[in-house]
């Protein structure tokens, strides 16, 4: 059994290379070759927790079997933790042996920014210069990380509603990407006129205004995964001419933002267009010309995890890289 920290996956795996492998999860998923069942979520309320068990199997070339343990305890930031902790149990899918355990925190991170860096590469406008980033918590820099790697941006804003946090983190992504970082003390200086905006928070009403959306802005929503959470605001999601889900079935039964319009007959459900699979596929249109504006909501899959995690196996095995135990 191979044990793979952060530095190990950091050493051998970038965002590039899980970009890809998320698009081919996805296509994989659209075409019918995974089982996901719906994870498990178990509340934690004296901590104001969750803690989530996601299973998947990938029918492939290679076929991938595994499960994630996740956390998402935002008050962990008060601690100088991290808020989504993880642990990914990665198993031989022809024996069923556990293969490889692999640190699920940074994953969790990698694979979060990567459907989302997948996504912006498909829908954003390819002029795209001027990035928004809602929310500086624990998924932050892999967000911005993916979204530098879909379109060269030459200044991306980051809005927090604590402005010290989102200004420390402006100034050491700065120092590490060498892209300008703007830090912005409302939600509106940060969108208005940004051509790829990227909310990743744990709120419960949206995070911005439809209004201060541009033409042609490309949208992603990464951090509600629940009924009652919400981001994107709806007036934004009825405006778009395109709207694509990492899974159907996920986001249609987890992302608050995404239920409420259907739920107040604001929206019917044939305004929400497909899957990102079934885009990468070429099964379903995305952006048509650059007036459009277009969102991609990710709620997570273990198909996404699973499929990444044998990816980061396979290729720290070539490597030599992390620890076997016996």
């Amino acid at each position: 059994m191979l044990f793979l920290t952060k530095e190990n996956i950091i050493n051998s795996f970038t965002m590039r290379d899980a970009m890809d492998a998320c698009n081919e999860s996805l296509r994989l998923y659209s075409e019918g070759k995974a089982s996901v069942p719906l994870r498990t979520n178990i509340n934690v309320a004296k901590q104001e927790g969750q803690s989530l068990y996601m299973p998947a199997y990938v029918e492939a070339d290679k076929d991938a079997l595994g499960v994630k343990i996740v956390s998402v305890y935002p008050k962990n930031i008060e601690k100088n933790m991290p808020s989504v902790p993880a642990t990914m149990v990665t198993l031989d899918a022809e024996t069923g042996m556990v293969s490889a355990i692999l640190d699920g925190t940074y994953l969790t991170q990698l694979r979060t920014g990567a459907v989302q860096g997948a996504a912006t590469e498909l829908l954003a406008r390819e002029d795209a210069e001027i990035g928004a980033l809602i929310g500086t918590g624990g998924q932050a820099e892999g967000q911005l990380w993916a979204m530098l790697t879909a379109r060269p941006l030459k200044v991306v804003r980051i809005f927090d509603i604590d402005f010290e946090r989102a200004s420390a983190f402006a100034k050491e992504m700065e120092a590490k990407y060498g892209v300008e970082m703007i830090p912005c003390k409302e939600a509106k200086e940060c969108v208005e006129g940004a051509d790829v905006i990227t909310s990743v928070t744990t709120s419960k009403r949206p995070t911005f205004s439809a209004e201060w959306v541009k033409e042609g802005a490309h949208i992603n929503g990464v951090g509600a995964y629940t009924p009652e959470m919400c981001e994107i605001p709806k007036e934004i999601i009825k405006k778009a001419s395109t709207v694509i889900f990492d899974t159907m079935d996920g986001v249609l039964k987890e992302a608050g933002d995404f239920i409420q319009p259907l739920e107040e007959g604001y929206v019917t459900e044939d305004h929400y267009n497909g899957e990102l699979g079934q885009l990468a596929l070429g099964q379903i249109s995305g952006r048509q010309n650059d007036k459009e504006i277009t969102i991609f909501k990710t709620v997570g899959s273990a198909v996404l995890d699973v499929y990444v995690a044998n990816k980061i196996v396979e290729k720290a095995k070539k490597e030599n890289l992390g620890q076997e135990i016996n």
